[in-house]
């Protein structure tokens, strides 16, 4: 188990292969269907977010409100990661991203990214929402809550000890491509049997 803490440096990320199980610690922020597609549509991020040797989360977290206007997490699971593939390596490029937690993996552009930017695709256990978000410390703020509405707003989260494994490095693998070329086979294997 690998401890990472902000900020990620590509040294740090460079260092990790597929299958390295990780334990984050630090500001992660989320961001969903609606922010990609405005950062790559040219929009900006707002004061106080830098993805700058940071992490981004395929994450719509439900929050409760407290008496005092903060807010507390519930439930923080990874959404599919896969709608963010027409977005993501744009996003990695021009932002300086380290790492991306989401779930089911991801496609050949943002695969390429990763290897030639230095960041991860970090696969988050799906269905732990509540587990997940124990890790959540603080909500230390969240930005464009009126204009994306919540689940699709980038919310700041301090996450310790949060629990992912890496699925595609910064050397061009991906656990999910070699998981499909060998569930082919298996299949055309199963269907010259059958036949």
């Amino acid at each position: 188990m690998t401890k990472l803490s902000f900020p990620f440096s590509e040294e740090k990320i460079r260092a990790l292969k597929v299958g390295d199980e990780v334990l984050i610690s630090g500001t992660v922020f989320t961001g969903r269907d609606a922010v990609h597609k405005y950062l790559h549509e040219g929009g900006a991020l707002p004061d106080g977010v830098s993805l700058r040797d940071g992490i981004i989360y395929h994450c719509g977290p439900v929050m409760m409100k407290q008496d005092d206007g903060s807010y507390q997490c519930t439930a923080a699971g990874p959404t599919t990661s896969i709608r963010e593939e027409p977005y993501q390596w744009q996003v990695i490029r021009d932002f300086g991203l380290r790492g991306v937690i989401g779930k089911g993996g991801m496609g050949a552009k943002t695969q390429a990214a990763c290897k030639q930017y230095g960041c991860v695709y970090l696969h988050a256990i799906g269905g732990a929402a509540q587990v997940l978000a124990e890790c959540v410390k603080k909500v230390r703020n969240v930005y464009f809550l009126e204009k994306f509405g919540s689940p699709e707003a980038i919310w700041e989260l301090a996450v310790e000890d949060f629990p992912a494994v890496v699925t595609i490095d910064a050397h061009g693998n991906s656990l999910h491509e070699e998981v499909f070329a060998r569930s082919q086979a298996a299949l055309a294997q199963a269907l010259a049997l059958k036949s």
